[in-house]
């Protein structure tokens, strides 16, 4: 393997420090030449005008460092999302009947598992993965590799080719994946298979749930604030292979009833001429935690059951946790982007409380035009609106999403904007809000820009046989 791009990623490096150091050392001898000056005019007892050119030379510096130091914007250049084999779909029939059959449900564990399927906000074109299919369900390591083969193989090879990039000039991959952990690791299987380039800066995170890949793509964003004219590869996925749960106790089989296949790649760049036919241009990132609460830490808990059988629980304050995490977010998000009379109100409202007791909630449509909410479940979909007072068009995206390939843990957002542009909704100018909520409980956002017309993506997106028959009413 040629050793040329690593030894060139080394000399970047050795630059940026030099340079790093050269401007220290710039920062010094101006502001001892600011003083020197100062000092002069103030023992010569000099009229005050002679104040003006040591000031000039600091006001000079200021402005020429921020203009150095400037980093380069992030573009989104494009993205695809992971389309299932027709071969894996499980409508709720077969998904009940094959409940029946093992051993580990009882009639009580079957029932409940087709009212939740009735009430989640499913539909009948969901995926599970092969080992899934068969009898008892195969959970192990290798169901779990082969999956990860299946799928991110799959979207990494169509991201390239519907970009047209090399796999030589991709310089950081994030994978992120909450469930499944191997050793070496899911980062480390991509660099293997594809044969990256050795100076890659390759990253996988685990562990974070629904809001993983809003975190991988504010890693993705800060890597890049000081690494200029790169490319970043982002990877997003669930392996449902390894979190089968094969008990009987409810908290613990919400998620074998609502979790389904998917996965999405990103491409991220702050080279310049990705401008030119980069979709969307990424505004900003925002990242709060919540772990620091017990309820909310223990509402989402990988655990033991009384029977030792391992899997995901989920508390009956799940939904309460879901909305304490979004009022602590909405402020900062808001004093971001929302506009200022918008701000006053509900400044306005905090001081009024004690009288009113209502605070008022701001209009985030005045901020953004297209929402992405977590296809976490219909009732977390609707608390989530509910709590910034949107509408029905505004989590259509998330609610048609849920229906049409279930929760797909952190992909789900980039099905939801590929919903949205085979619509032919999103227009240049328009600000689009990616709203992440995982485990912790934490919540993250990225608000991204569109700055070109996006047209024709419905022939070619995950949603290419089906868009013509959204949106449903769904109850």
């Amino acid at each position: 393997m040629e050793k040329k791009p690593i030894i060139l990623d080394s000399y970047k490096l050795l630059w940026k420090q030099v340079s790093s150091t050269l401007m220290e050392i710039l920062k010094v001898l101006v502001l001892l030449l600011f003083f020197t000056m100062e000092s002069s005019i103030i023992l010569q007892n000099l009229q005050p005008m002679f104040h003006i050119v040591p000031f000039s030379v600091l006001l000079i510096y200021f402005i020429s460092l921020a203009y150095i130091s400037k980093t380069s914007p992030v573009y989104v250049v494009d993205f695809t999302c992971f389309k299932p084999p027709n071969c894996l779909r499980v409508p709720f029939t077969a998904y009940i009947e094959h409940a029946r059959m093992l051993d580990f449900f009882d009639d009580k564990s079957v029932s409940f598992i087709s009212k939740i399927l009735q009430l989640s906000g499913l539909g009948e074109q969901t995926y599970f993965p092969p080992g899934l299919f068969y009898m008892p369900p195969k959970s192990g390591h290798k169901e779990a590799i082969n999956e990860v083969h299946l799928i991110l193989f799959s979207v990494f090879e169509d991201l390239l080719s519907k970009t047209n990039i090399s796999r030589q000039d991709i310089d950081i991959l994030i994978v992120n994946c909450s469930g499944f952990c191997p050793n070496p690791s899911l980062s480390s299987i991509i660099v293997n298979k594809y044969a990256l380039k050795e100076g890659v800066k390759s990253y996988t995170i685990s562990g974070m749930g629904c809001s993983a890949n809003s975190l991988a793509v504010d890693m993705a964003r800060n890597i890049m604030c000081t690494h200029d004219n790169s490319n970043a590869v982002i990877l997003s996925t669930e392996i449902l292979s390894t979190g089968w749960y094969p008990g009987r106790e409810r908290p613990f089989m919400i998620l074998n009833c609502i979790f389904r296949v998917g996965g999405a790649a990103i491409l991220l760049s702050n080279k310049k001429e990705a401008k030119r036919h980069a979709k969307y241009k990424l505004l900003w990132t925002l990242r709060t935690q919540g772990a620091f609460d017990d309820e909310g830490y223990y509402s989402a808990y990988r655990d033991e059951d009384s029977s030792g059988i391992t899997g995901v629980r989920l508390n009956g304050d799940v939904l309460q946790v879901a909305g304490d995490t979004l009022r602590t977010h909405m402020p900062v998000l808001g004093g971001r982007f929302l506009p200022l009379i918008e701000k006053l109100r509900f400044v306005r409202s905090v001081l009024m409380y004690k009288r009113s007791k209502e605070i008022y909630i701001p209009n985030f449509k005045r901020a953004f035009q297209h929402f992405c909410f977590p296809a976490t479940g219909k009732s977390v979909v609707r608390e989530t609106a509910k709590r910034l007072q949107l509408g029905d068009r505004d989590m259509e995206a998330a609610l048609m999403t849920l229906h049409r390939f279930g929760n797909q843990s952190s992909a789900s957002l980039w099905y939801e904007l590929a919903y949205l542009e085979g619509k032919e909704r999103v227009k240049k100018g328009d600000k689009v809000w990616q709203l992440g909520m995982g485990t912790g409980p934490k919540c993250n956002s990225v608000v991204m820009e569109c700055i070109r017309p996006i047209l024709g993506e419905a022939l070619i997106g995950p949603w290419a046989d089906t868009i013509n028959t959204y949106p449903l009413t769904i109850p």
